[in-house]
Protein backbone atom coordinates (compact mmCIF):
# COMPACT_ATOMS: atom_id res chain seq x y z
CA UNK A 1 0.00 0.00 0.00
CA UNK A 2 1.11 3.69 -0.73
CA UNK A 3 1.83 5.62 2.26
CA UNK A 4 1.57 9.54 2.24
CA UNK A 5 4.49 9.82 4.43
CA UNK A 6 6.72 8.21 1.07
CA UNK A 7 6.19 12.35 -0.27
CA UNK A 8 8.85 14.77 1.03
CA UNK A 9 9.47 17.86 -0.46
CA UNK A 10 12.48 18.97 -2.58
CA UNK A 11 14.30 21.21 -0.03
CA UNK A 12 17.32 19.76 0.16
CA UNK A 13 19.77 19.50 -2.30
CA UNK A 14 19.34 16.14 -3.43
CA UNK A 15 20.77 13.70 -6.80
CA UNK A 16 19.45 11.65 -8.82
CA UNK A 17 21.41 8.62 -10.06
CA UNK A 18 23.68 8.66 -12.38
CA UNK A 19 24.44 12.85 -11.56
CA UNK A 20 28.51 12.49 -10.89
CA UNK A 21 29.32 14.95 -8.17
CA UNK A 22 25.49 15.44 -7.20
CA UNK A 23 24.59 15.29 -3.18
CA UNK A 24 23.11 12.22 -1.91
CA UNK A 25 19.56 10.27 -3.46
CA UNK A 26 16.43 10.15 -1.93
CA UNK A 27 16.45 6.31 -0.35
CA UNK A 28 14.71 4.07 -1.78
CA UNK A 29 11.42 3.98 0.20
CA UNK A 30 11.19 7.71 -0.69
CA UNK A 31 10.24 10.03 -3.51
CA UNK A 32 10.83 13.82 -3.32
CA UNK A 33 8.07 16.19 -4.97
CA UNK A 34 10.81 16.97 -8.25
CA UNK A 35 10.64 13.20 -9.00
CA UNK A 36 7.38 12.96 -8.83
CA UNK A 37 6.88 16.25 -10.54
CA UNK A 38 9.11 14.76 -13.73
CA UNK A 39 7.08 11.67 -13.68
CA UNK A 40 3.82 12.81 -14.29
CA UNK A 41 5.01 15.20 -16.87
CA UNK A 42 6.15 12.49 -18.45
CA UNK A 43 3.52 10.32 -18.22
CA UNK A 44 1.23 13.36 -19.44
CA UNK A 45 3.44 14.18 -22.87
CA UNK A 46 4.03 10.10 -23.50
CA UNK A 47 -0.53 10.39 -22.98
CA UNK A 48 -0.45 13.25 -25.27
CA UNK A 49 -2.62 15.37 -23.30
CA UNK A 50 -1.67 19.25 -22.73
CA UNK A 51 -1.63 20.85 -19.42
CA UNK A 52 -4.86 22.20 -19.49
CA UNK A 53 -6.20 19.06 -20.38
CA UNK A 54 -5.05 16.88 -16.91
CA UNK A 55 -5.98 20.15 -15.54
CA UNK A 56 -9.38 19.91 -16.19
CA UNK A 57 -9.41 15.93 -15.74
CA UNK A 58 -8.56 16.13 -12.33
CA UNK A 59 -10.84 19.74 -11.54
CA UNK A 60 -7.69 21.51 -10.81
CA UNK A 61 -6.28 24.97 -12.43
CA UNK A 62 -3.43 24.51 -15.22
CA UNK A 63 -1.29 26.94 -12.37
CA UNK A 64 -1.44 24.20 -9.81
CA UNK A 65 -0.99 21.03 -11.85
CA UNK A 66 2.27 23.36 -13.46
CA UNK A 67 3.39 23.51 -9.82
CA UNK A 68 3.44 19.91 -9.26
CA UNK A 69 5.06 18.88 -12.36
CA UNK A 70 7.97 21.63 -11.22
CA UNK A 71 8.05 20.11 -7.92
CA UNK A 72 7.15 23.17 -6.09
CA UNK A 73 4.03 21.69 -4.70
CA UNK A 74 2.99 18.00 -3.50
CA UNK A 75 -0.09 16.28 -4.24
CA UNK A 76 -2.16 14.77 -1.56
CA UNK A 77 -2.40 10.96 -1.72
CA UNK A 78 -5.93 11.45 -3.26
CA UNK A 79 -5.18 13.67 -5.74
CA UNK A 80 -2.44 11.83 -6.29
CA UNK A 81 -4.52 8.53 -7.34
CA UNK A 82 -7.23 10.83 -9.22
CA UNK A 83 -4.06 12.19 -11.59
CA UNK A 84 -3.06 8.38 -12.06
CA UNK A 85 -6.07 7.47 -12.83
CA UNK A 86 -6.28 10.17 -15.81
CA UNK A 87 -3.01 9.52 -16.95
CA UNK A 88 -3.73 5.64 -17.13
CA UNK A 89 -1.15 4.59 -14.06
CA UNK A 90 -0.81 3.56 -10.81
CA UNK A 91 0.64 6.02 -7.96
CA UNK A 92 2.57 3.64 -7.29
CA UNK A 93 4.17 3.99 -10.71
CA UNK A 94 4.30 7.66 -10.44
CA UNK A 95 5.91 7.44 -6.84
CA UNK A 96 8.74 5.35 -8.47
CA UNK A 97 12.17 6.90 -7.23
CA UNK A 98 13.98 6.91 -9.95
CA UNK A 99 13.67 9.56 -13.19
CA UNK A 100 11.96 8.93 -15.60
CA UNK A 101 14.95 9.31 -18.47
CA UNK A 102 18.52 10.44 -18.34
CA UNK A 103 17.37 14.11 -19.24
CA UNK A 104 14.93 13.92 -16.85
CA UNK A 105 17.65 13.31 -14.33
CA UNK A 106 19.54 16.05 -14.81
CA UNK A 107 16.66 18.34 -14.96
CA UNK A 108 16.52 17.26 -11.99
CA UNK A 109 19.61 18.01 -10.52
CA UNK A 110 20.02 21.43 -11.74
CA UNK A 111 16.53 22.29 -9.95
CA UNK A 112 17.95 20.49 -7.05
CA UNK A 113 21.16 22.44 -7.40
CA UNK A 114 19.29 25.95 -7.27
CA UNK A 115 17.16 24.99 -4.39
CA UNK A 116 20.41 24.12 -2.25
CA UNK A 117 22.46 26.56 -0.31
CA UNK A 118 25.15 26.55 -3.07
CA UNK A 119 22.86 29.00 -5.52
CA UNK A 120 21.65 30.63 -2.16
CA UNK A 121 24.93 31.64 -1.03
CA UNK A 122 26.21 32.89 -4.32
CA UNK A 123 22.79 35.08 -4.67
CA UNK A 124 21.86 33.71 -7.74
CA UNK A 125 18.57 33.73 -8.61
CA UNK A 126 16.78 30.62 -9.73
CA UNK A 127 16.28 29.81 -13.48
CA UNK A 128 13.51 27.68 -15.91
CA UNK A 129 15.19 24.60 -17.36
CA UNK A 130 14.29 24.83 -20.54
CA UNK A 131 13.82 21.77 -23.00
CA UNK A 132 16.26 24.00 -25.95
CA UNK A 133 19.28 24.06 -22.74
CA UNK A 134 21.28 21.12 -23.86
CA UNK A 135 22.16 17.90 -21.72
CA UNK A 136 26.14 19.45 -21.94
CA UNK A 137 24.82 22.79 -20.84
CA UNK A 138 23.01 21.28 -17.95
CA UNK A 139 26.12 18.96 -17.21
CA UNK A 140 28.56 22.00 -16.92
CA UNK A 141 26.05 23.65 -14.93
CA UNK A 142 26.00 21.03 -12.85
CA UNK A 143 30.21 20.23 -12.60
CA UNK A 144 30.51 23.98 -11.62
CA UNK A 145 27.82 23.87 -8.84
CA UNK A 146 29.39 20.47 -7.65
CA UNK A 147 33.20 21.75 -7.31
CA UNK A 148 31.58 24.96 -5.80
CA UNK A 149 30.08 22.65 -3.01
CA UNK A 150 33.41 20.94 -2.78
CA UNK A 151 35.26 23.87 -2.26
CA UNK A 152 32.50 25.06 0.27
CA UNK A 153 32.43 21.36 1.86
CA UNK A 154 36.51 21.98 2.77
CA UNK A 155 36.24 25.06 3.75
CA UNK A 156 34.41 23.76 6.50
CA UNK A 157 36.75 21.56 7.43
CA UNK A 158 38.10 23.47 9.37
CA UNK A 159 40.86 23.24 12.35
CA UNK A 160 37.26 23.13 14.92
CA UNK A 161 36.32 19.77 12.64
CA UNK A 162 39.46 18.80 13.30
CA UNK A 163 40.13 19.02 16.86
CA UNK A 164 36.54 17.77 17.22
CA UNK A 165 37.45 14.24 15.78
CA UNK A 166 40.58 13.97 17.62
CA UNK A 167 39.11 14.99 21.13
CA UNK A 168 36.43 12.30 19.98
CA UNK A 169 38.99 9.87 19.08
CA UNK A 170 41.37 9.92 22.11
CA UNK A 171 38.11 9.37 24.31
CA UNK A 172 37.41 6.37 22.75
CA UNK A 173 41.46 5.31 23.19
CA UNK A 174 40.89 5.98 26.65
CA UNK A 175 38.05 4.21 27.11
CA UNK A 176 39.46 0.91 25.82
CA UNK A 177 43.11 1.72 27.46
CA UNK A 178 44.60 2.25 23.84
CA UNK A 179 43.75 -1.92 23.24
CA UNK A 180 42.50 -3.51 20.10
CA UNK A 181 42.17 -7.19 20.21
CA UNK A 182 41.14 -7.09 16.72
CA UNK A 183 44.29 -5.65 15.35
CA UNK A 184 46.24 -7.85 17.36
CA UNK A 185 45.02 -10.61 15.96
CA UNK A 186 45.49 -9.06 12.56
CA UNK A 187 49.13 -8.73 13.47
CA UNK A 188 49.41 -12.58 14.60
CA UNK A 189 47.80 -13.61 11.85
CA UNK A 190 50.50 -11.93 9.22
CA UNK A 191 53.60 -12.97 11.17
CA UNK A 192 51.86 -16.71 11.29
CA UNK A 193 51.76 -16.72 7.57
CA UNK A 194 55.03 -15.53 7.16
CA UNK A 195 56.91 -18.09 9.83
CA UNK A 196 57.61 -15.80 12.09
CA UNK A 197 59.24 -17.65 14.97
CA UNK A 198 60.67 -15.10 17.28
CA UNK A 199 63.03 -12.61 17.90
CA UNK A 200 63.25 -9.08 16.28
CA UNK A 201 61.41 -8.86 12.97
CA UNK A 202 64.08 -8.49 9.98
CA UNK A 203 63.37 -6.82 6.73
CA UNK A 204 63.29 -9.80 5.03
CA UNK A 205 60.33 -10.59 6.87
CA UNK A 206 59.04 -7.73 6.02
CA UNK A 207 59.48 -8.07 2.75
CA UNK A 208 57.91 -11.53 2.91
CA UNK A 209 54.78 -10.13 4.24
CA UNK A 210 54.35 -7.83 0.97
CA UNK A 211 54.78 -11.15 -1.18
CA UNK A 212 52.61 -12.91 0.81
CA UNK A 213 49.96 -10.12 0.20
CA UNK A 214 50.01 -10.01 -3.25
CA UNK A 215 52.83 -6.47 -3.46
CA UNK A 216 56.46 -6.31 -4.65
CA UNK A 217 58.72 -3.15 -3.18
CA UNK A 218 60.34 -0.89 -5.43
CA UNK A 219 62.75 2.09 -4.42
CA UNK A 220 62.91 4.95 -6.25
CA UNK A 221 64.76 8.57 -5.82
CA UNK A 222 61.80 10.41 -7.34
CA UNK A 223 58.78 9.66 -4.87
CA UNK A 224 56.63 12.28 -4.07
CA UNK A 225 57.45 14.57 -1.71
CA UNK A 226 55.16 14.69 0.30
CA UNK A 227 54.48 11.05 0.98
CA UNK A 228 56.31 8.57 2.87
CA UNK A 229 55.37 5.54 0.79
CA UNK A 230 53.23 4.75 -2.46
CA UNK A 231 50.85 2.15 -3.33
CA UNK A 232 49.27 0.94 -6.83
CA UNK A 233 46.93 -0.87 -5.97
CA UNK A 234 46.10 -1.60 -9.31
CA UNK A 235 49.62 -3.27 -10.20
CA UNK A 236 50.42 -4.56 -6.59
CA UNK A 237 53.24 -2.01 -6.25
CA UNK A 238 54.92 -0.43 -2.74
CA UNK A 239 57.27 2.41 -4.05
CA UNK A 240 59.57 3.49 -1.31
CA UNK A 241 62.43 6.38 -1.24
CA UNK A 242 66.07 4.66 -2.29
CA UNK A 243 67.34 7.50 0.62
CA UNK A 244 65.92 6.56 3.84
CA UNK A 245 65.62 8.60 6.54
CA UNK A 246 67.78 8.03 9.41
CA UNK A 247 65.20 8.85 12.04
CA UNK A 248 63.05 6.35 10.80
CA UNK A 249 62.69 2.34 10.98
CA UNK A 250 62.92 1.52 7.23
CA UNK A 251 60.21 -1.89 8.00
CA UNK A 252 57.67 0.95 9.32
CA UNK A 253 57.02 2.82 5.71
CA UNK A 254 56.43 -0.97 4.34
CA UNK A 255 54.10 -1.80 7.23
CA UNK A 256 52.13 1.11 7.03
CA UNK A 257 51.50 0.56 3.25
CA UNK A 258 50.37 -3.45 4.27
CA UNK A 259 48.65 -1.93 7.20
CA UNK A 260 45.61 -0.03 5.06
CA UNK A 261 45.29 -3.15 2.58
CA UNK A 262 45.43 -5.55 5.15
CA UNK A 263 42.41 -3.05 7.42
CA UNK A 264 40.55 -2.69 4.06
CA UNK A 265 40.68 1.17 4.31
CA UNK A 266 38.64 2.85 1.38
CA UNK A 267 39.34 7.05 0.52
CA UNK A 268 38.49 8.41 4.23
CA UNK A 269 35.24 10.63 3.83
CA UNK A 270 36.10 13.20 6.46
CA UNK A 271 38.97 13.83 9.07
CA UNK A 272 37.94 12.05 11.52
CA UNK A 273 38.26 8.72 9.20
CA UNK A 274 41.53 10.01 8.23
CA UNK A 275 42.52 9.79 11.67
CA UNK A 276 41.36 6.62 13.04
CA UNK A 277 43.03 4.97 9.42
CA UNK A 278 46.29 6.58 11.31
CA UNK A 279 45.66 5.49 14.12
CA UNK A 280 44.99 1.81 13.20
CA UNK A 281 48.14 1.71 10.74
CA UNK A 282 50.29 2.95 13.41
CA UNK A 283 48.72 0.29 15.62
CA UNK A 284 48.86 -2.53 13.14
CA UNK A 285 52.52 -1.50 12.71
CA UNK A 286 53.66 -1.67 16.04
CA UNK A 287 51.51 -4.89 17.00
CA UNK A 288 54.18 -6.33 13.98
CA UNK A 289 57.40 -5.15 14.73
CA UNK A 290 56.43 -6.01 18.59
CA UNK A 291 54.09 -9.18 18.83
CA UNK A 292 52.06 -8.77 21.36
CA UNK A 293 52.53 -12.39 23.07
CA UNK A 294 56.40 -11.43 22.83
CA UNK A 295 56.04 -8.03 24.12
CA UNK A 296 53.83 -9.12 26.85
CA UNK A 297 56.09 -11.81 27.86
CA UNK A 298 59.21 -9.42 27.96
CA UNK A 299 57.64 -6.79 29.33
CA UNK A 300 55.85 -8.60 32.46
CA UNK A 301 59.62 -10.37 33.03
CA UNK A 302 61.00 -6.45 33.51
CA UNK A 303 57.97 -5.51 35.74
CA UNK A 304 58.52 -9.02 37.94
CA UNK A 305 62.39 -7.66 38.16
CA UNK A 306 61.35 -3.95 38.40
CA UNK A 307 63.35 -2.98 35.46
CA UNK A 308 60.54 -2.02 32.54
CA UNK A 309 62.71 0.50 30.25
CA UNK A 310 61.77 1.91 27.18
CA UNK A 311 65.13 2.13 25.86
CA UNK A 312 65.42 -1.94 26.90
CA UNK A 313 62.42 -2.66 25.31
CA UNK A 314 63.58 -0.79 21.98
CA UNK A 315 66.67 -2.63 21.92
CA UNK A 316 65.51 -5.82 22.58
CA UNK A 317 62.67 -5.96 19.15
CA UNK A 318 65.59 -3.13 17.26
CA UNK A 319 62.48 -0.61 16.33
CA UNK A 320 62.88 2.99 17.25
CA UNK A 321 62.35 4.79 20.43
CA UNK A 322 59.14 5.94 19.77
CA UNK A 323 57.30 2.70 18.46
CA UNK A 324 58.54 1.08 21.53
CA UNK A 325 56.74 3.78 23.20
CA UNK A 326 54.07 3.81 21.67
CA UNK A 327 53.87 -0.05 22.00
CA UNK A 328 53.94 0.06 25.60
CA UNK A 329 50.82 2.15 26.35
CA UNK A 330 49.21 -0.11 23.74
CA UNK A 331 49.89 -3.03 26.17
CA UNK A 332 50.50 -1.61 29.54
CA UNK A 333 46.95 -0.42 31.04
CA UNK A 334 45.51 -4.06 29.27
CA UNK A 335 47.94 -6.83 29.86
CA UNK A 336 50.08 -5.36 32.56
CA UNK A 337 47.62 -3.40 34.76
CA UNK A 338 49.92 -0.32 34.44
CA UNK A 339 47.86 3.20 33.99
CA UNK A 340 50.03 5.18 31.63
CA UNK A 341 50.37 8.85 29.64
CA UNK A 342 52.46 9.05 26.54
CA UNK A 343 53.39 12.54 24.63
CA UNK A 344 55.24 13.83 21.92
CA UNK A 345 56.47 17.07 21.96
CA UNK A 346 57.52 19.51 19.82
CA UNK A 347 61.01 21.57 21.06
CA UNK A 348 58.49 24.33 20.81
CA UNK A 349 56.51 22.94 23.34
CA UNK A 350 53.81 22.48 21.27
CA UNK A 351 52.09 18.83 21.93
CA UNK A 352 51.69 16.55 18.63
CA UNK A 353 50.35 13.21 20.35
CA UNK A 354 49.00 12.61 23.26
CA UNK A 355 47.39 9.81 25.20
CA UNK A 356 46.54 8.44 28.69
CA UNK A 357 44.46 6.83 31.04
CA UNK A 358 45.99 7.59 34.35
CA UNK A 359 44.19 11.01 35.41
CA UNK A 360 46.95 13.33 34.38
CA UNK A 361 45.93 16.65 33.23
CA UNK A 362 46.76 17.42 29.47
CA UNK A 363 46.14 21.06 29.27
CA UNK A 364 43.71 21.23 26.35
CA UNK A 365 41.08 23.77 24.40
CA UNK A 366 37.92 24.46 24.98
CA UNK A 367 36.49 21.29 22.87
CA UNK A 368 38.32 18.87 24.84
CA UNK A 369 41.16 18.73 21.95
CA UNK A 370 44.81 18.10 23.06
CA UNK A 371 47.28 18.27 19.98
CA UNK A 372 48.13 21.37 19.19
CA UNK A 373 48.21 23.42 22.88
CA UNK A 374 51.79 24.42 25.03
CA UNK A 375 52.80 21.43 27.68
CA UNK A 376 53.96 22.94 30.97
CA UNK A 377 57.48 24.13 31.07
CA UNK A 378 58.04 22.14 34.46
CA UNK A 379 57.07 18.79 32.87
CA UNK A 380 59.17 16.02 31.64
CA UNK A 381 58.68 16.67 28.12
CA UNK A 382 60.07 19.78 28.03
CA UNK A 383 62.77 19.51 30.63
CA UNK A 384 64.78 17.21 28.64
CA UNK A 385 65.38 19.16 26.19
CA UNK A 386 67.63 21.29 28.68
CA UNK A 387 69.43 18.14 29.43
CA UNK A 388 73.42 18.10 28.60
CA UNK A 389 73.16 14.43 28.22
CA UNK A 390 71.63 13.23 25.28
CA UNK A 391 72.34 9.41 25.67
CA UNK A 392 71.44 8.30 29.51
CA UNK A 393 67.64 8.07 29.82
CA UNK A 394 65.94 11.08 31.23
CA UNK A 395 63.51 10.27 34.28
CA UNK A 396 61.60 13.18 36.54
CA UNK A 397 58.88 13.09 39.27
CA UNK A 398 56.18 16.33 38.52
CA UNK A 399 53.85 17.18 41.55
CA UNK A 400 50.59 17.95 39.67
CA UNK A 401 47.05 19.28 40.58
CA UNK A 402 45.91 15.36 40.57
CA UNK A 403 48.87 14.09 41.93
CA UNK A 404 52.19 13.10 41.31
CA UNK A 405 53.82 11.64 38.55
CA UNK A 406 56.98 9.92 36.83
CA UNK A 407 58.02 10.32 33.37
CA UNK A 408 60.70 9.13 31.32
CA UNK A 409 61.54 10.81 28.11
CA UNK A 410 63.97 11.16 25.55
CA UNK A 411 65.01 13.50 22.26
CA UNK A 412 64.26 12.69 18.94
CA UNK A 413 65.50 14.45 15.67
CA UNK A 414 62.97 15.38 12.74
CA UNK A 415 63.28 17.39 9.76
CA UNK A 416 60.78 19.64 11.80
CA UNK A 417 63.47 19.97 14.59
CA UNK A 418 63.69 18.19 17.89
CA UNK A 419 60.65 16.10 19.75
CA UNK A 420 60.34 15.13 23.47
CA UNK A 421 58.93 11.06 23.15
CA UNK A 422 57.39 10.63 26.64
CA UNK A 423 55.98 7.58 28.60
CA UNK A 424 55.02 8.41 32.33
CA UNK A 425 52.81 6.53 35.27
CA UNK A 426 50.69 7.74 38.65
CA UNK A 427 53.64 7.94 41.58
CA UNK A 428 52.57 4.32 43.34
CA UNK A 429 53.48 2.70 39.73
CA UNK A 430 56.79 4.00 39.26
CA UNK A 431 57.96 0.87 40.88
CA UNK A 432 58.03 -1.27 38.05
CA UNK A 433 60.46 0.97 36.42
CA UNK A 434 63.81 1.95 36.06
CA UNK A 435 64.91 5.34 36.16
CA UNK A 436 62.99 5.55 39.61
CA UNK A 437 65.55 6.90 41.56
CA UNK A 438 66.07 9.94 39.31
CA UNK A 439 66.68 12.94 41.55
CA UNK A 440 64.87 15.36 39.58
CA UNK A 441 61.63 17.01 40.84
CA UNK A 442 59.61 19.92 39.76
CA UNK A 443 56.02 21.15 40.54
CA UNK A 444 53.71 21.82 37.94
CA UNK A 445 50.65 24.40 38.89
CA UNK A 446 49.37 24.28 35.38
CA UNK A 447 46.41 25.24 34.03
CA UNK A 448 47.12 28.41 36.81
CA UNK A 449 48.75 30.80 34.19
CA UNK A 450 51.23 31.95 36.94
CA UNK A 451 52.96 28.51 36.53
CA UNK A 452 54.19 29.14 33.03
CA UNK A 453 52.14 30.97 30.86
CA UNK A 454 51.77 34.07 32.40
CA UNK A 455 55.48 36.11 31.82
CA UNK A 456 57.07 38.27 34.80
CA UNK A 457 55.87 41.39 35.47
CA UNK A 458 58.69 43.02 34.88
CA UNK A 459 59.35 41.48 31.64
CA UNK A 460 55.79 41.82 30.55
CA UNK A 461 56.40 45.34 31.00
CA UNK A 462 59.11 46.13 29.84
CA UNK A 463 58.77 44.43 26.01
CA UNK A 464 54.71 44.22 25.60
CA UNK A 465 54.52 46.19 22.80
CA UNK A 466 58.18 46.22 22.12
CA UNK A 467 57.82 42.63 20.19
CA UNK A 468 56.64 40.98 17.96
CA UNK A 469 57.42 37.03 17.03
CA UNK A 470 56.88 35.15 13.92
CA UNK A 471 55.54 31.83 14.74
CA UNK A 472 57.46 28.72 13.44
CA UNK A 473 54.84 26.02 13.46
CA UNK A 474 55.85 22.18 13.10
CA UNK A 475 54.52 21.29 9.53
CA UNK A 476 53.17 18.27 11.16
CA UNK A 477 50.46 20.66 12.51
CA UNK A 478 49.68 21.74 9.51
CA UNK A 479 48.50 18.90 8.08
CA UNK A 480 46.20 18.14 10.57
CA UNK A 481 44.54 21.13 9.31
CA UNK A 482 41.91 18.87 6.15
CA UNK A 483 42.88 19.99 2.88
CA UNK A 484 41.87 17.19 0.91
CA UNK A 485 41.34 13.09 1.22
CA UNK A 486 44.72 12.97 2.44
CA UNK A 487 46.22 16.01 4.61
CA UNK A 488 49.26 17.34 3.43
CA UNK A 489 49.37 14.88 0.36
CA UNK A 490 49.52 16.42 -3.14
CA UNK A 491 47.61 14.05 -5.44
CA UNK A 492 48.51 15.38 -8.87
CA UNK A 493 52.03 14.58 -8.28
CA UNK A 494 51.04 11.60 -6.87
CA UNK A 495 49.03 9.91 -10.11
CA UNK A 496 51.53 11.54 -12.41
CA UNK A 497 54.21 9.49 -10.32
CA UNK A 498 52.21 6.47 -10.94
CA UNK A 499 51.28 7.12 -14.33
CA UNK A 500 55.01 7.65 -15.03
CA UNK A 501 56.16 3.98 -12.96
CA UNK A 502 53.59 1.78 -13.93
CA UNK A 503 54.42 -1.41 -16.01
CA UNK A 504 53.82 -1.11 -19.47
CA UNK A 505 52.55 -4.01 -21.82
Amino acid sequence: MVTADRLRPATSATPVAGVVGAPPEPSPDEVDALTLGRRIRDRRLAAGMTLGALAAAIDRAPSQVSAIENGKREPRLSMLRTIALALGTTADELLRPDAPSERAALEIAVERAQRGPVFSALGLEPFRVAKTMSDQTLQTILALHNEIDRLHRERAATPEEARRANAQLRAEMRARDNFYPELEAKAAELLEAVGHSGGPVSHQLVADMASHLGYSLHYVGDLPHSTRSLTDKRNGRIYLPTQQSPSRDSRSPILQALASHLLGHEEPGNYGDFLRQRIETNYLTAAILLPEQAAVRYLTEAKNLRRISMEELRDHFAVSYETAAHRFTNLATARLDIPVHFMKVHESGTIIKAYENDAVRFPSDALGAVEGTTVCRQWTARTVFDAEDRFTPYSQYTDTSTGTFWCTSRIEKAKEGEYSVSVGVPFEHVKWFRGRETPRRSVSRCPDESCCRRAPSELSEKWADASWPAARTPTSLLAALPTGTFPGVDQTEVYQFLEAHAPRG
